[in-house]
This record gives structure tokens, C-alpha cells and sequence, in this order.
């Protein structure tokens, strides 16, 4: 059952150096000074693509949920430059440092989905000091053949005007430039090497590693890799018949989940 909470709810377009991020946020109303949830979106992801789940991540932890579109998504500044293959570190080192800034943040906890579930992991790692806990969700902590085919099989089926006009309707013109980021960065040989082992025991906040058995861009290694080197305060949620989203196919095993992780800190 989802919470009766009263929340706000504010939008808003940061000026960063280098872009203009989008950025929305679910607030209590009756203020509980908890530290924020900020979300880090998938490969081909939005704000708007988290659909109700920020919503119900806010009334279910009864604390601030951040979402943004990265640059060049969504509804944030266009990207012409392809992705560096240090994409994933740079996130961390450059907008999320400076959105943190920008909205006076003194403390958060991280969330993040497939590729952003890396980014939350390189964001506890290198902002341990700020970071009060993380939660991946189908996080890919090291190139695996499986997760290549999955890409391999997903750029095929985007040739599909039907599929690639659904992915316009979250990104407008900026579609090409989001599948092409996803498929030719992941897909680069320059990038097989690419993975978390260094970043993993530079996490000192407990952490939370959710993944379906059934993910199709990455085995049980994943989460069992990110709980083997981030401590022992990491646990993990392997999801019985669950793809690569589980907080929709799935969801209210994930928010157990979550909710009885987050109360036990």
C-alpha cells in the first residue's frame, strides 16, 4: 500500500559548467530533515522513464527523492561529443559534485539503475564521506559477454521505427545521440577492460545490491562481485524470474526490500 504522505514536488533546470541538467524532486511535506535519495538513470533512461517510482520511493522511505536527466537526455542540454569510456567516473566527478553544490547538499544517499547503478557505486566510493548509504539495481560492475549480446540484441531491435519513436518521446531529437552513446561506448573495444574492482573497496556506507536472475545484460556475478568487495555491510536481492527491471517487474519485493535495508541502518 502505497503512503498517504503529503509531498511537494519541484522541477527545475541546473546551470552546471559544462550543460543545463533537469532536475525534479518529491519532497514530505512536513519536513524530516532525512538526507535525500539521489537517482541515477539507465543507459537510455529519464527522469520521466522512472515513472512512479520516485513518487513511491519518497512516501515509502518518508524522505526527499532527487532525479535528473544527465546531459544529453531527457530533457537536459542536447550532447554532440560521444561518451568518453570514462563516462561512468565522470558523472561522479563533475555533475554530481556539481549539482551537490548547486542544491546545498550536505548529505545523501544514492540510487542508481543499470548503468547509473555504477554511477551510484563510483559516487559512494568517491564521496564515502558524504554518502550515508547506496542501492544498485541491476548495476553492471564489469563488461560480460552477456551483457554484450543483450546490447548487441537491443540495438537490432531499435531499427524498428515503432521501437525508436517511443524512445523520441522521452529524449525528442536527442534519440540517435542516446542510442548511440549506449551501443558504441559498451560495445567499444577500448572499454572491455572497464569495471568497479577499484572503486568497490572505497565504499564505506552499507549497500544494497538488487538484480534479477533473468537480467539480460548481466549475470548473478554482478551483484555478487559488487557484495564480495564493498564489506561486509553490503547485502544482496537476487529476483526469482526478474529481467533487468525489477523495480517494475518486481516491485513490491523491491520495496521491502529497500524499505527493511533502509531501517536497519
Amino acid at each position: 500500500m502505497v503512503s498517504a504522505l503529503e509531498l511537494n514536488t519541484h522541477e527545475e533546470f541546473v546551470e552546471l559548467s559544462n550543460a543545463k541538467l533537469y532536475v525534479k524532486c518529491w519532497k514530505p511535506k512536513h519536513n524530516t530533515n532525512l538526507t535525500p535519495i539521489i537517482l541515477f538513470h539507465d543507459s537510455l533512461g529519464s527522469v520521466e522513464l522512472w515513472r512512479g517510482f520516485p513518487e513511491r520511493l519518497c512516501r515509502t522511505l518518508k524522505r526527499p527523492v532527487i532525479a535528473y536527466d544527465r546531459w544529453g537526455y531527457g530533457k537536459s542540454s542536447p550532447r554532440e561529443s560521444t561518451l568518453e569510456l570514462t563516462f561512468i567516473q565522470d558523472e561522479v566527478t563533475t555533475h554530481l559534485s556539481e549539482l551537490i553544490e548547486k542544491l546545498k547538499l550536505h548529505r545523501f544517499a544514492l540510487y542508481g539503475h543499470s548503468v547509473g547503478g555504477a554511477m551510484a557505486i563510483v559516487g559512494a566510493a568517491l564521496k564515502s564521506e558524504l554518502c550515508d548509504f547506496v542501492i544498485s539495481e541491476s548495476a553492471q560492475s564489469f563488461v560480460e559477454e552477456r551483457t554484450l549480446q543483450g546490447i548487441k540484441k537491443a540495438r537490432a531491435s531499435f531499427r524498428s521505427p515503432d521501437l525508436f519513436s517511443r524512445l523520441s518521446k522521452y529524449h525528442g531529437d536527442k534519440a540517435a545521440w542516446v542510442l548511440k552513446a549506449w551501443t558504441e561506448t559498451w560495445l567499444a573495444e577500448e572499454f572491455r577492460d572497464w569495471s568497479l574492482r577499484s572503486y568497490l573497496p572505497q565504499v564505506k556506507c552499507p549497500v544494497l545490491a538488487i538484480h534479477g536472475d533473468n537480467d539480460e545484460f548481466g549475470s548473478v556475478n554482478f551483484p555478487k562481485l559488487i557484495c564480495e568487495l564493498a564489506g561486509a555491510s553490503s547485502r544482496m536481492l537476487l529476483l526469482e524470474d526478474c529481467g533487468h527491471v525489477p523495480h517494475n517487474e518486481c516491485e513490491s519485493q523491491v520495496f521491502e526490500e529497500i524499505s527493511r535495508f533502509v531501517e536497519s541502518l
